[in-house]
């Protein structure tokens, strides 16, 4: 999906262990189809899985979840990865590398919950329960630019470039429309607080159609919880988003960032892996044009 990414495969996985933990080495690999773009997964055996890197800006990630999640995870209501190990770089590949848990579940879309009020309620009790966590020594978003915790106006030409390539896809002038009242919005100019980064519906694990498990924080950090709303377009709509927002019980300014971070997400995402992720260029379609049918904001 990257012209400079890395390749992986099951082969060079069990090379890894073999030579870093050989005590699952002999464990079967299987290789997760997933719409992810920063790290290749691996299943290994029934309980672990193998998350590698596939490109150098997702190189931290392993050392950041590594730090944060178990402390985060005692305050949240919901599943979350559980790092297990952390190996180095060998056998060709140059990055560290992660053993996590194992977490059961799948990725549902709106018609396949089921009850998605109460998912809407439960996802948003999960975000805040993470808002209310400390932040002392968090990553922060005003001094990591990637980070979506940041504030919106750095973004502005890099989402107007990303909207022009959505012409003959879109209305472009809609679509800046949307932006342009997004940027209108005063920014967060409260503490910061903790945000997942990347609340969407490929990181929602789901059990017998119920909301399990937060996956996949490499966009951790501590900013503006805008970011964290973007679900509501990517995932909820009619009533389940107003319960969704509802449950969360943000002003407007904030809801009106979120709208405005859920289409800097798409229209990044759209022209970029219009050729190479199929599954996640059809659920930022799917976000971009819930943005651009809502006027709430």
């Amino acid at each position: 999906m990257h012209a400079e990414e890395v390749d992986t495969d099951a082969s060079l996985v069990r090379r890894l262990l073999a030579a870093q933990f050989p005590q699952w080495a002999a464990l079967p690999i299987e290789r997760v189809e997933s719409a992810g773009t920063d790290n290749a997964i691996y299943r290994l055996g029934a309980g672990m899985s193998v998350r590698l890197p596939r490109i150098a800006w997702a190189t931290g990630q392993v050392a950041k979840e590594r730090r944060w999640l178990p402390k985060l995870a005692l305050g949240l209501p919901l599943a979350i990865p559980v790092p297990l190990a952390t190996g180095s770089p060998a056998e060709g590949y140059p990055w560290h590398w992660a053993v996590y848990r194992w977490i059961d579940g799948e990725n549902l879309l709106l018609d396949d919950i089921a009850d998605p009020l109460e998912t809407a309620t439960t996802l948003a009790q999960f975000i805040k329960a993470l808002q209310r966590i400390d932040t002392s020594g968090a990553p922060l978003a005003a001094d990591l630019p990637r980070l979506r915790g940041a504030p919106l106006a750095p973004r502005d030409r890099s989402t107007r470039d990303a909207i022009a390539k959505l012409d003959g896809m879109y209305d472009i002038d809609a679509v800046t429309t949307a932006w342009e009242a997004a940027r209108r919005v005063p920014e967060w100019n409260r503490e910061p607080v903790w945000l997942h980064g990347d609340v969407l519906p490929g990181n929602l694990l789901f059990e017998r159609g119920r909301l399990r498990a937060v996956i996949d924080f490499s966009g951790l950090g501590a900013g503006d919880p805008a970011c964290d709303l973007m679900v509501a377009w990517a995932l909820f709509s009619g009533e389940s988003r107003d319960a969704f927002r509802a449950a969360m019980g943000v002003d407007d300014a904030t809801w009106a960032r979120g709208r405005g971070h859920a289409l800097f997400q798409a229209a990044q995402f759209i022209p970029y892996y219009l050729d190479t992720n199929p599954v996640g260029v059809e659920r930022a379609r799917h976000s971009l044009e819930a943005v651009l049918a809502d006027d709430s904001a």
